[in-house]
């Protein structure tokens, strides 16, 4: 007689309780004979696809980050985030591969640089770094000592501006912030140490280097990344100078006669010169955090250094993006690795090592910092604002030597499969 709440079909001793619990699983629910044996069959195409089975343990109060993003980010772009996670962590800080870092969209703002890249930049997970102006003018704010609110949206905008009150979405934070920021570059800049042309890696080590200072005589350091860069030697270019606060202020300081002048040409070949550097002696990797013009200068590199000075090379070897931008309305930002591999900016032959996370970057980069704070251990601070000006010098001399001698004469790659 069966027990009790056991429907004829599981008791024991019928065919689909046996196939149940059978090692090789031969009936299907009904009882036909249709399922393959159980585990791994030799040959079998679904398991040279299969990373691991999906069978999660349950998350409780004492499952680390670490093993969240392991044991439960499987699929959709909760895996894309875990394949991130591996892919930087295990691959991209690696002691020959050097890291840059392509920053767009309000980060900032929301705490992000102090959060996240301030101690990715300390432990020498990053060793240079492409940003939006305003990325760094908001940064300014926190080295400044001034307050960022957080908030919610949905705001009565025309009552925040009759209250002289800014607005990035949740995030709110008194006009006054603006006109202290403006003042301070305003004055720091109409200095004796500004007064001639920069590249804007340049002009920030040398911003850095001021809000350094204040940031100790303060008690405040770490709170900002323009200081963070400037104690780690971390280059930080701007793609578009002017289309910030910061450029928007020097712009004024011109039309006082002001000699300061920003370089954007001179960006151009340094940053190919960092990495051009970077693929002699090991391998070039690339952090996107969104889109737009940082992440097109990041990756130009590459084509800078192959289609227009004509030199030996084949791509960066690593491409993680985080993105929320679709690839089908053809704009950069949602552009592929595959995509960006034509153009030769990612090395064909590296594209498995290429990772891209539809996701929120305010999401993804606190997880990220810390999956990899806890996995690896701190490196070695590479310092490459140290050695810009040689950097660049060496580029500029292969570049010569090889145009002297024709050997900079360009012809289309053929791309091998791999």
């Amino acid at each position: 007689m069966r027990r009790a709440g056991i429907p004829a079909l599981f008791a024991p001793g019928s065919s689909v309780a046996a196939a149940l619990t059978s090692p090789n699983l031969t009936k299907d629910f009904f009882g036909k004979e249709r399922f393959v044996k159980r585990g791994n069959r030799k040959g079998s195409y679904l398991q040279t696809i299969s990373h691991k089975r999906i069978d999660p343990p349950p998350v409780t109060g004492q499952t680390s980050l670490s093993q969240l993003i392991e044991e439960t980010c499987l699929s959709y772009n909760a895996g894309r985030l875990r394949e991130a996670c591996r892919l930087y962590t295990a691959r991209m800080l690696a002691a020959d591969t050097t890291v840059g870092l392509s920053l767009s969209g309000a980060l900032t703002p929301a705490g992000l640089g102090i959060s996240c890249l301030v101690p990715l930049v300390e432990a020498g997970f990053i060793d240079w770094i492409v940003s939006t102006g305003a990325n760094l003018y908001h940064d300014t704010h926190f080295a400044l000592g001034m307050d960022m609110h957080q908030s919610r949206p949905g705001l009565d905008d025309l009552k925040l501006r009759e209250h002289q009150v800014i607005r990035i979405y949740d995030i709110v934070f008194d006009y006054e912030n603006l006109l202290g920021t403006d003042d301070f570059y305003r004055t720091l800049c109409r200095g004796d140490a500004f007064q001639r042309t920069l590249g804007t890696a340049e002009f920030h080590h040398l911003v850095g280097k001021y809000l350094a200072a204040r940031e100790e005589e303060v008690g405040r350091r770490g709170k900002s990344l323009l200081a963070a860069a400037y104690r780690c030697g971390v280059p930080i270019f701007t793609s578009s100078p002017g289309d910030s606060s910061i450029g928007m202020n020097l712009a004024a300081l011109a039309l006082e006669g002001s000699a300061l002048r920003l370089d954007p040409l001179r960006d151009v070949n340094q940053s190919a010169a960092l990495v051009y550097g970077a693929k002699k002696s090991g391998r070039s990797g690339v952090l996107i955090l969104g889109g737009g013009s940082p992440k097109n200068f990041i990756l130009q590199t590459e084509p800078q250094i192959q289609e227009v000075l004509g030199l030996p090379e084949s791509g960066h070897d690593y491409f993680l993006q985080i993105t929320d931008a679709r690839p089908d309305t053809g704009g950069l930002s949602g552009a592929t690795p595959q995509e960006a591999m034509t153009w030769g900016k990612v090395d064909p032959a590296q594209l498995p090592d290429t990772v891209t996370c539809y996701l929120d970057s305010t999401v993804a980069l606190p997880l990220i910092t810390a999956y990899a704070l806890a996995q690896h251990a701190p490196r070695k601070q590479r310092r490459l604002m140290d050695r810009l000006q040689e950097l660049t010098q060496q580029l500029e001399e292969e570049y010569t030597s090889r145009r002297q001698d024709g050997s900079t004469i360009r012809k289309k790659k053929k791309i091998k499969n791999a």
